[in-house]
């Protein structure tokens, strides 16, 4: 069994944990005694990380909608897609017809990207994420 330290992906707290692997799968985890956030603790959230990885219903590329098919895509193509539709929303309804929903499944710094995108690259204030404290 080989283990590999992590950041839990269940907020944006940054919390640590070793992933144990065994066989190719992932078997459990183990919280890192030495980060300073968790010191040894996890929540339910992060005593489960391990469960998704190897889960059937795991979605492992985008998914696109076209004429009622939805296909894999590959990242280019996702990312290609979502931006053209987000200019031609802009173009034809303006600024306010566009809002940017983040989560705290990621970093502070990234929720701060992410809104800087909104109102300085589509000139809206249309912004909000679940970790808002």
């Amino acid at each position: 069994m080989s283990q590999t330290l992590v950041v839990c992906p269940f907020c944006g707290c940054g919390c640590n944990f070793y992933l144990h692997e065994k066989e190719g799968s992932a078997v459990g985890v183990t919280p890192s005694r030495e980060h300073p956030v968790n010191q040894g603790s996890l929540c339910v959230k992060g005593w489960r990380a391990h469960e998704f990885i190897n889960h059937p219903e795991r979605l492992k590329s985008p998914m696109i909608r076209h004429g009622g098919i939805v296909r894999d895509a590959t990242w280019d193509e996702a990312l290609d897609l979502v931006s053209k539709n987000l200019i031609n929303i802009k173009r034809e309804y303006g600024c306010d017809a566009l809002a940017f929903l983040s989560s705290a499944k990621v970093t502070n710094e990234e929720n701060y990207l992410f809104m800087k995108m909104a109102r300085a690259a589509f000139k809206t204030n249309n912004v909000d994420h679940c970790a808002r404290l």
